[in-house]
């Protein structure tokens, strides 16, 4: 958070309705009144000097952590009740509900921004996407963005009640377990671009079905704003769905993306150059050809989504082109790093960790067969178990064995009962450890690796397959071989 104000006192009473109040303090002054906050925080952990704090109600009570907010530096504490050990003189905005009073923020701070908005669902890719659009757009104004994946039912509103007044671009990332949680959140939001990156076999534990996914995705639709546009993945196989529920939300603008021949943005050619991609694509019919700081076809096909969210928003299309070659992917989303072994020489790893799902996975494998090991070095994957794939959880696991063959894999590392499955599936050869967990595959991990290897690490991150990454990095003495995306 900067040090210039976001909410004033009298600001951030007026939008919650909330009551101005402290307790004690100087007599001769108004403390209740006179704060202003710079920012705002759920998390004492990651508070800055000057924010407001606010007390949500989850997994634990935030009115425990008032104290230590005040303690940390916050401004002021958005309160449903005063705790007893609240500092004295510490400045309270009181309101019924605390997760209500941060929507009431958000819905604020939208109203008071002239600026564009954009959001992004979809059941992979909606970091990529939205860190690619950060890029992309800070070539031509500021851009509001959360920096981590702040998309759930607090995340969105927290993103949104931090957005500054001059930003010129807001990129809200939307997502959901379930049906019917993106439909408060798009009304939040009130994107006038939306993005549906792709619908996959992503929590089918709660859906059944990728089409009641699709149902699920397209509620992004019913909060775009009116002259709004609807940008959408033409290649995928609920392309209709997602037009028509778009179509029944009043939306009339459309942009689509892809490989296929009709897309207003096609691929046409994508060839991997390093640690980048080298992309060919028509634009409403235009040839481009633009260098992209994130390796993978899937990445090349987001970058498209990103271009086509500039178009609809009106931004200048040609910077964000030009601005394409500077994203590079961030930590578990592909991020790369160079690491120094313990018995000498180097390999890379692939940090694809942050979480998985059949579709990213098979992307995450594409990307290890395009690399290319230095000298004698080898193809590693070590991959945790997908989470959240219901009954079809088994098959869907096994049936990734035929992306490791394409892939070129030469040792396969798995941690988990579902990855059993496709360590069981896959060739004698290929099959290197498997664990219960992904603790217990470090050692062997560590114990495999040599010059010139390509490791890439990707799960759920329920299966915790990033302490495999942590611990290559750390006990390898590991060096970012790029810088994260910012």
């Amino acid at each position: 958070m900067t040090n210039e104000a976001l909410w004033s006192a009298y600001e951030a009473a007026a939008a919650t309705g909330g009551a101005l109040c402290a307790r004690g303090g100087d007599p001769d002054r108004w403390v209740a009144e006179e704060w202003a906050a710079s920012g705002v925080s759920i998390d004492t952990r990651t508070l800055s000097g000057g924010d407001i704090f606010v007390a949500l109600k989850d997994a634990r009570d935030g009115h425990d952590f008032v104290r230590s907010a005040f303690e940390r530096g916050a401004s002021a504490a958005l309160v449903s009740r005063a705790p007893d050990d609240t500092p004295d003189g510490a400045p309270l905005l009181v309101v019924g509900d605390t997760l209500e009073g941060l929507r009431a923020l958000a819905r604020a701070a939208r109203r008071r921004n002239f600026g564009k908005r954009i959001g992004v669902t979809g059941s992979a890719g909606k970091t990529s996407v939205k860190e690619m659009l950060r890029t992309a757009l800070s070539a031509s104004g500021s851009v509001h963005a959360a920096d981590k994946s702040f998309n759930n039912h607090w995340g969105v509103p927290l993103t949104m009640a931090r957005l500054p007044m001059g930003a010129d671009f807001a990129v809200i990332e939307i997502g959901m377990n379930h049906a019917g949680e993106i439909t408060p959140l798009t009304r939040l939001v009130q994107p006038h671009a939306a993005i549906v990156t792709t619908v996959a076999a992503a929590h089918l534990e709660f859906f059944g079905t990728t089409a009641k996914i699709a149902e699920a995705k397209a509620e992004i639709f019913l909060g775009v704003e009116q002259e709004g546009a609807a940008i959408l993945p033409i290649d995928n196989e609920h392309f209709g769905l997602l037009r028509k529920r778009a179509e029944e939300a009043g939306v009339r603008r459309f942009l689509t993306f892809g490989q296929h021949k009709d897309a207003d943005l096609r691929l046409v050619d994508y060839a991997l150059k390093g640690d980048a991609g080298a992309i060919k694509a028509t634009i409403l019919g235009r040839p481009v050809s633009y260098a992209l700081g994130a390796p993978g076809l899937h990445q090349a096909v987001n970058s498209l989504a990103v271009l086509a969210a500039v178009l609809a928003i009106d931004a200048p299309l040609d910077p964000a082109i030009a601005a394409l070659a500077r994203h590079l992917p961030a930590e578990g989303r592909g991020a790369r790093r160079e690491i120094a072994l313990a018995g000498g020489g180097k390999a890379t790893l692939i940090d694809e960790s942050y979480n998985a799902n059949p579709a990213s996975m098979a992307a995450a494998l594409a990307l290890l067969g395009a690399a290319k090991p230095r000298g004698k070095g080898r193809r590693i994957a070590v991959l945790g178990d997908m989470l959240e794939l219901g009954p079809e959880g088994p098959t869907l696991h096994a049936s990734l064995a035929p992306a490791l063959s394409a892939a070129r894999v030469d040792r396969l590392f798995v941690a988990g009962t579902l990855m059993a499955r496709l360590f069981d599936a896959a060739p004698a050869g290929m099959r290197a450890a498997a664990a219960p967990d992904a603790a217990g595959l470090v050692a062997a991990v560590l114990g495999e690796l040599e010059d010139g290897d390509i490791v890439v690490v990707k799960g759920s991150n329920g299966s915790k397959v990033s302490l495999v990454a942590r611990a290559l990095e750390n006990n390898n003495s590991g060096r970012p071989k790029a810088a994260e995306a910012s």
